[in-house]
């Protein structure tokens, strides 16, 4: 901008007029969608899928047009980053006891409160982890025997008998490795079982090493000797078993075809399960391997007619819970993923214990629908 263009600007906010201007031929959120997006909890992507709802303007917001949700977005840290204050709708409306916040934060066990209520199980873990890493707390919550679940441990068992390989792949978030793992615990105690998680673009000596710590090998000595690793690798598989490596579509082609190497060997008894979101583009990159897999079993999400009864067996908290709201929290935002549907769950279970009386319906998932951010 030039000079001139500055020194009116201050002239303007000297005199008061301060307002948001938008960029010419671009997009820019006037006050009516600012104070929507704060009431969304600053959820762009609900804000916008509120916007193209299949009419040309279902909120009355006097749209012609709406671009795409990039725009939305960067329209959205542009101003943020211009200094305009976005108000976030609060979770909890009214005032809190702080007494009864006090005690649902130290059953909660959250870093900063020390005491805790007397009736407390010390047994009864403060965090429980989702598939996939994601670290959440929802006591009582239980493993739902899916249709997903089914298929996984279908396609591992059969894998294990036929000592070959295995590829599931599927979206983030749709429970592949709590299947696995799943299907894994289920097969015969006396079937070895060997896991481990491919680092980030592992070379070809970290690919040793960690295959040397999964089969309980001495990892040090042998990580820089490739004659000696391949030898007591191929030694190890010889025992029948199954080698579990997930997140393989870290794997490049080079490591990939190392697989195939020690698998092919005639000594070898044990399979392989290779597990990831976009393992099956990484696996078909490497053609000697993609031509040895057995089985390629893709994981889907839950079936939204199937939401409902899923989630009631996962945590008693959704059996009184209100059908058209869940239906609609599915169809809105977790559409069959089952990790996002686990962060609900926890949002939704804080909620209530801050609020015993609440009822989990459409005001309270949407609330814990604008927790998820913009990216659920």
């Amino acid at each position: 901008m030039s000079e001139r263009t500055v020194w009116r600007w201050l002239a303007l906010g000297r005199g008061g007029q301060i307002e948001a201007v938008v960029r010419r031929g671009g997009f820019g959120l006037d006050d009516v969608l600012w104070k929507r997006l704060g009431d969304l909890g600053g959820n762009v992507s609900e804000l916008y899928r509120q916007l193209t709802d299949g009419c040309d303007d279902p909120a009355g917001l006097g749209l012609v047009a709406v671009p795409s949700l990039s725009t939305v977005m960067r329209a959205v840290r542009r101003d943020l980053r211009d200094g305009r204050v976005l108000e976030i709708a609060r979770a909890a409306r009214g005032r809190v006891d702080p007494g009864r916040y006090d005690r649902a934060l130290a059953e909660l066990a959250l870093p900063g409160v020390v005491e805790t209520e007397p009736d407390m199980d010390p047994a009864e873990p403060p965090v429980v982890a989702a598939g996939g890493g994601v670290r959440l707390y929802a006591p009582g919550a239980a493993l739902v025997s899916t249709a997903q679940l089914s298929g996984v441990v279908e396609a591992v068992g059969h894998t294990v008998a036929a000592r070959g390989l295995l590829c599931v792949y599927g979206d983030a978030g749709y429970g592949k490795t709590v299947a696995v793992h799943r299907a894994l615990r289920l097969l015969p105690r006396r079937t070895p079982v060997w896991s481990a998680t491919v680092a980030v673009k592992p070379a070809l000596p970290q690919l040793r090493a960690m295959l040397l710590a999964a089969l309980g090998l001495p990892a040090g000595p042998l990580s820089h000797r490739a004659n000696a690793t391949d030898r007591a690798l191929m030694t190890a598989l010889q025992q029948p078993g199954v080698l579990f490596l997930d997140d393989a579509q870290r794997l490049a082609p080079p490591e990939l075809d190392y697989l195939r190497l020690l698998m092919d060997a005639s000594t070898t008894q044990a399979a392989l399960v290779v597990c990831g979101a976009g393992a099956e583009r990484v696996v078909q990159r490497a053609p000697a391997l993609a031509s040895r897999i057995l089985t390629w079993h893709q994981v889907s999400r839950i079936e939204h007619t199937h939401t409902l009864s899923v989630l009631r067996l996962f945590h008693p908290l959704w059996a009184a819970a209100d059908p058209d709201g869940v239906l609609e929290t599915d169809e809105t935002c977790a559409q069959g993923n089952f990790r996002t549907w686990a962060k609900i769950t926890a949002h939704v279970y804080a909620a209530v214990k801050r609020d015993p009386g609440a009822l989990v319906d459409r005001t309270l998932l949407t609330q814990a629908r604008a927790r998820l951010g913009p990216c659920p």
